[in-house]
């Protein structure tokens, strides 16, 4: 069945349509990470914070505090339904049964539960927090998250009228099917929805993904989304994210088992998990120093996630790293999952699947035909590629509006560890607009682990 997403809009209710409809509402590394929080870290007590990145928007003035509070409440009353704890048990991810295990699975229906929060209103922006064990605050980031920004969505709903959401779900619609249309028929193109904790609503990230799966056929690998997988029939898609690496540095006694801690993460998540879960996620502190002080056996994990760091650097630099430690970078896997749109996936496609002849540059791929003309490339790839497409596939409103503001431009809102047993938690990134913690704890680690390879690049979303 088709929603008519202008009329649900034009009559909005609450009690039809909660933000949070499932705990499986979230992307599938959240699963991963609580079962190995769950297993090695149980009594670890960690605060996440949230973040407005763009604080010239007073997102305080958009959205209804009280109605914050009423959907926030919401989630804490849900619980883990049968047929989704059946899901996890019995499906197969990433090619293997049970990677949830049984004794995971009964806590997660009996004990399992969200954490308090802590709300405030200051000068226009909304702090958040959740304190407690770190198995009952890490669920919280994608769930409010994805609130926070259906929220806005909703308070500039309320600004249009049916008409005008008539117009405004005309244009998405009309720029998601020019982005399809471009990638159909790409041979060897992979791709998979990222895009929970920043979609547009949760209706549209399903209209999307349904979209998607319908008309790239293969080349849709799945969705990070875990109860639109479960809904759908659709692969789960993720492994891990920052926060693990955070909280292990966090935890470090001396600057020498800082610098250790990013490695250490990587040999306590393969003794949890094996095969194509162990994709590392090195840009926490820097990629080139990760690479540069990692040790031989990291060489063998099956691939890397680019997340903000420029892809096309990335990945020349991952494939130079495996080939100086005598691996096959064709056998490897690259994720790029950092602001990508549709030019983006085309050009990675191009530049690391088949080799571009001499004079062709990678942005020169415009459609599925180009990579199909052999006077541009020849199919002999580089490394084997993915896309993790997130905020620009399931919140790209730009342009779509007819009262012609940018209230349904997407912002960057995030929600990280912000201290781990009272220390407080710090991210460097690749990028300097991207660092988190306190300034004096973001120049130690800085002094610790160096910034080479780090740029400054503007923030999308």
């Amino acid at each position: 069945m088709i929603i008519d997403l202008a009329e649900r809009a034009h009559n909005h209710n609450w009690e039809l349509d909660p933000v949070i409809r499932s705990l499986l509402d979230t992307d599938f590394y959240k699963l991963l990470m609580l079962q190995f929080i769950w297993k090695h870290f149980p009594k670890t007590r960690v605060e996440f914070s949230l973040l407005n990145r763009h604080s010239a928007i007073r997102i305080a003035d958009i959205v209804n505090i009280e109605e914050f509070k009423v959907q926030l409440q919401h989630v804490r009353g849900l619980r883990f339904r049968k047929s989704e704890l059946v899901w996890l048990a019995g499906n197969t991810f990433y090619g293997r049964r049970g990677i949830f295990e049984p004794a995971f699975l009964e806590w997660l229906e009996q004990d399992f539960r969200l954490s308090d929060y802590q709300l405030r209103v200051i000068d226009g922006q909304i702090h958040l927090s959740f304190n407690g064990n770190w198995t009952e605050t890490t669920m919280w980031e994608l769930y409010a998250l994805a609130i926070l920004d259906e929220l806005k969505t909703r308070a500039h709903l309320k600004t249009l009228s049916e008409f005008g959401l008539d117009i405004l779900y005309a244009r998405a619609k009309t720029k998601l099917w020019s982005k399809i249309e471009r990638l159909r028929g790409v041979p060897e193109l992979s791709l998979a929805d990222f895009g929970t904790r920043r979609r547009h609503s949760f209706l549209w990230q399903e209209y999307v993904v349904v979209a998607m799966a319908g008309n790239l056929g293969s080349n849709f690998i799945g969705t990070s989304n875990a109860f639109l997988a479960h809904k759908h029939d659709l692969e789960a898609i993720g492994t891990n994210a920052h926060e693990i690496p955070m909280v292990m540095a966090a935890l470090a006694s001396d600057d020498e088992s800082l610098k250790a801690s990013q490695y250490c993460v990587l040999e306590l998540w393969q003794q949890t998990y094996e095969g194509a879960l162990r994709v590392m996620l090195p840009d926490t502190f820097g990629t080139t120093q990760f690479l540069a002080g990692a040790p031989e056996w990291v060489a063998d994990w099956t691939g890397q996630r680019v997340d903000s760091k420029d892809p096309f650097v990335a990945g020349d630099e991952y494939i130079k790293w495996l080939k100086a430690r005598g691996r096959n970078p064709r056998e490897k896997l690259l994720i790029a999952s950092d602001t990508v749109d549709v030019d983006i996936i085309l050009a990675l496609h191009a530049y690391f699947t088949g080799n571009i002849a001499p004079g062709i540059k990678p942005f020169a791929f415009r459609s599925a035909a180009d990579f199909h003309d052999r006077k541009k490339w020849t199919a002999e790839r580089r490394i084997r590629l993915s896309a993790g497409w997130g905020t620009l596939l399931t919140n790209d409103f730009r342009g779509c509006n007819p009262n012609a503001d940018d209230g349904f431009d997407p912002i960057s809102l995030i929600c990280k560890v912000s201290s781990v047993e009272g220390r407080p938690a710090v991210k460097l990134s690749d990028n300097y607009s991207k660092a988190l913690g306190l300034p004096s704890e973001i120049e130690r680690y800085r002094r610790v682990f160096g910034t080479a390879g780090i740029a400054n690049v503007p923030l999308i979303a």
